[in-house]
């Protein structure tokens, strides 16, 4: 699933693995019919609404206008009190107090229908959710009632920013999102200074975390997905008492990262060789250009012009998504990166785009939202809880792309 939500997902699934089926299938099960409005033809059990939230976002970011089937499904995932869960295969029966709700996923369609417009509604009771899961800290956890994280945190930010509310006045107990991200603020000097963390270890310590802080300086900034460049900034790390300078500080940190390893952040899985990690190079570009460090998120955005294309095909609708919010940022043609048309790569992950004139719906529709069945990525669920081993977004993350 979508980098965002690596950490996150592996905390949720830690904190749940005792109720995970011993006896589940490793592999996805290649007969299962999945809704055809949906983006994305793997499991969209842990990132169903995520993965067509960021593909609905990106077409309209590059002014393509999404298919009208694959928004209402969007819309139909969300349940009465106003949350998303990851995924609903059924979105008929009512949701209870089984449904998983997820404060990442419910960000995500936040932002979505908030920039394709016409769903205020939507996006009114699922801020009104948002705002009743919020922590006494100011922050969020992937889950409600779930430890702050950076990651949720920050996506929830961008929900709040695109519903036209102002982050900071959002506040539980006198603490706003502002308060909790920069307590998970690594102090300048030192390693990983400048840094966010994704959450503070059992002793309260403060580890370095790339993906972490890509989120939070998008956070920190009180941004969502889709920036446009910031003003130049070649600021240093000082010691952050507001969310400016956190975010400032955290740019340098990926800067020096990137710079670091050839202009792009490596994974390093638990059990796993260290490899080049393609989302969080692209989330890290979208952060550093809406801070204005230009030049680096210059160079990484044409790395990934020249590596991504193969891992963009493994993993799908998720990773063009990133991909294009990436050149968005930097002015790079989506169109034209590195000679593939990310949007039309996009595009033909899902429902074709709607053409003028043609606002039809079809009775048919309704009736596909309806998932079934058993889902089949266990093996990574099974990967998560040995990497979830020691983390305290129950996001991504938020959070790593599957592949």
């Amino acid at each position: 699933m979508n980098v965002r939500r690596s950490a996150a997902v592996l905390a949720a699934v830690a904190v749940i693995g005792a109720a995970t089926p011993a006896a589940a299938d490793p592999s996805p099960s290649s007969s299962q019919a999945f809704p055809s409005a949906l983006y994305g033809s793997t499991d969209p059990k842990y990132d169903g609404v995520w993965r067509q939230s960021l593909a609905l976002l990106a077409q309209d970011t590059v002014g393509v206008k999404p298919a009208e089937k694959s928004v209402r499904w969007l819309v139909r995932q969300q349940c009465a009190d106003g949350g998303f869960a990851s995924y609903r295969p059924d979105p008929t029966t009512a949701c209870d107090a089984k449904t998983m709700l997820d404060t990442n996923a419910t960000s995500a369609a936040v932002q979505a229908l908030a920039a394709l417009g016409g769903h205020d509604g939507t996006t009114r009771k699922a801020v009104g959710w948002l705002k009743s899961v919020q922590n006494e800290d100011g922050g969020w956890g992937y889950s409600p009632g779930g430890a702050s994280d950076t990651n949720s945190t920050s996506v929830v930010i961008g929900a709040l920013a695109a519903a036209g509310e102002k982050p900071g006045r959002v506040e539980k107990d006198g603490k706003s999102p502002y308060d909790a991200l920069l307590k998970l603020a690594l102090p300048c000097g030192g390693d990983g200074g400048g840094a966010f963390a994704f959450q503070p270890d059992k002793k309260g310590g403060l580890a370095a975390n790339a993906d972490a802080t890509a989120a939070g300086v998008l956070g920190a900034l009180g941004k969502g997905m889709v920036v446009e460049p910031g003003r130049k900034s070649e600021a240093t790390c000082e010691k952050a008492t507001t969310p400016q300078q956190a975010a400032a500080n955290g740019a340098g940190y990926l800067t020096a990262a990137l710079a670091e390893d050839g202009n792009h952040l490596m994974s390093a899985l638990a059990g796993a060789e260290p490899q080049p990690d393609y989302g969080n190079t692209a989330d890290a570009v979208v952060a550093l250009a809406a801070q204005g460090n230009a030049s680096q998120a210059e160079k990484s955005v044409r790395w990934l012009e020249k590596n991504s294309a193969s891992w963009a095909a493994r993993s799908g609708p998720a990773a063009y998504a990133q991909l294009i919010l990436a050149a968005h940022a930097t002015g790079t043609n989506p169109r034209d990166f590195g000679g593939a048309d990310l949007v039309k790569q996009l595009g033909a992950t899902g429902p074709a785009p709607q053409t003028a004139g043609k606002t039809g719906t079809k009775a048919s529709d309704e009736k596909e939202d309806s998932g079934s069945g058993f889902f089949g990525v266990w093996w990574y669920v099974g990967v998560c809880l040995v990497a979830g081993i020691g983390i305290g977004f129950l996001f991504t993350g938020r959070k790593k792309q599957q592949l």
